[in-house]
């Protein structure tokens, strides 16, 4: 059951491009809503879709969506309704995939979105529906948060107090223009959310639970992470990489917790550099008609960022 479409459109002025959010009920409960853009060739049957952090919209990948769609790919950014627990995160997103008549999918996840994204694969590890995982400052263990203990009672705090939680973990030292932008863009972004949608996120970010990754093994997998400050323990990105031995590895030298916003043009290299690896197969993200001058895009970007290495 598809409801209502709302419009959205970048906050670039120079920008033409002109989004619908959709909203989907995959689920017996009509509360449990799905927000989504759906941009770019309806043709392709495995997009890659984008799963935001605890306090992201589906918005807030607004820079790749743009970008990507620009290339020729098929890009779903969504926004997750209010589930409390994993496997029911899981099962409604199986319903959504099923209703979107998408058998496999490429997912890049930013935080939160990485450690739903990696239970997703392990979920449908059977029948597998995962073609591929980016995972941007992502985690494959909650206990990392030492916040176990209060995961059951986030249903009880009153918004402020979760806000509070949730901003106590974006940068307060001094940052560059860019990343002011998008921490003040994320600020706003968790600004819309409800209690509930902030209590659930807050609930599943922190419950008990750890991916197993002999159960996802054999998916291609790149890690995205930042050398700079963000969210994330050095502990953390050293367990994701023990976790993926085999993963590409895609670093930025800055980007804090929001890279996707404030370095966009460097995770749209390394999300294409990622997707070439299905070029020309049934799982290819892209429009084949234009894979020729995407890859001598990527070339040449790929070119200018060693360029710019020290």
């Amino acid at each position: 059951r598809s409801s209502d479409e709302s419009g959205w459109h970048s906050e670039d002025p120079e920008e033409v491009e002109y989004l619908w959010l959709f909203t989907i009920i995959v689920d017996d409960d009509d509360s449990k809503i799905w927000s989504l853009y759906d941009a770019g060739p309806r043709s392709i049957r495995c997009p890659l879709i984008f799963l935001p952090p605890v306090s992201g919209t589906a918005d807030v990948f607004f820079q790749q969506i743009l970008a990507l769609t620009g290339w020729g790919y098929r890009v779903i950014a969504l926004q997750y309704p209010v589930y409390w627990d994993h496997l029911e995160f899981c099962d409604g997103f199986r319903k959504l995939l099923d209703h979107l008549q998408l058998d496999k999918v490429h997912l890049f996840g930013a935080s939160l979105g990485g450690f739903l994204a990696q239970k997703f694969a392990e979920y449908t590890h059977k029948s597998p529906r995962v073609h591929s995982l980016i995972l941007c400052n992502a985690f494959s263990d909650t206990s990392i948060f030492n916040q176990t203990w209060t995961a059951n009672s986030f249903w009880l705090m009153p918004a402020f107090m979760l806000k509070k939680i949730v901003l106590g973990n974006f940068s307060s030292g001094p940052v560059d223009p860019m990343m002011a932008d998008a921490i003040d863009f994320m600020v706003d972004r968790l600004e819309s959310l409800g209690q509930s949608e902030l209590a659930s996120r807050l609930t599943l970010n922190c419950q008990n639970s750890y991916v197993e990754p002999h159960k996802i093994r054999d998916i291609p997998v790149t890690i995205m992470d930042v050398f700079d400050q963000s969210a994330l323990s050095m502990e953390a990105k050293e367990e994701m990489y023990k976790l993926y031995p085999n993963a590409r590895r895609a670093h930025l030298k800055t980007g804090g917790n929001f890279p996707y916003l404030c370095r966009s043009a460097e995770v749209n290299l390394y999300v294409q550099i990622h997707l070439l690896q299905f070029h020309g197969t049934k799982y290819a993200a892209i429009d084949p008609s234009v894979v020729s001058a995407e890859e001598l895009d990527v070339q040449k970007g790929q070119l200018d960022l060693s360029q710019e290495e020290p």
